[in-house]
């Protein structure tokens, strides 16, 4: 099933509310939700999306989620994986807002060694 932008919308807010408001200190931009999808550039067509980020910039921070890329990856998941994907999702990038305010990086360090060993998988151990 793929449900509407709309859709995933109202179950990224239900998902939030779940979330302490501490974790919302300092996120001056709330979560948004982008329409379109974010193909990771580094791997082949279709293989790697970037589900959410958590920016930190000239406009402040904020969680973005994507999603077109909810659509290519989940596209033939029922309604429960998508709310498990969505809420999974905005938890990670939280622990990116609660690291940096911190000071810490332990989560980007996961992350970046993630996609190493993904690019390891795909043949050519660094950048495709």
């Amino acid at each position: 099933m793929v449900p509407t932008y709309q859709q995933m919308g109202d179950w990224l807010e239900e998902i939030a509310q779940q979330f302490p408001d501490a974790f919302f200190e300092e996120l001056d931009g709330g979560i948004q939700l982008e329409q379109q999808a974010l193909p990771d550039p580094d791997f082949p067509p279709g293989e790697m999306y970037t589900m959410g980020e958590y920016c930190h910039d000239m406009l402040g921070r904020y969680i973005v989620l994507y999603y077109g890329s909810f659509v290519q990856l989940l596209q033939d998941e029922d309604e429960e994986s998508w709310k498990d994907e969505i809420f999974a999702t905005v938890a990670h990038e939280f622990t990116h807002h609660m690291e940096e305010t911190a000071g810490l990086h332990a989560l980007d360090d996961r992350d970046a060694e993630f996609l190493r060993q993904a690019r390891e998988e795909y043949g050519d151990g660094g950048g495709l």
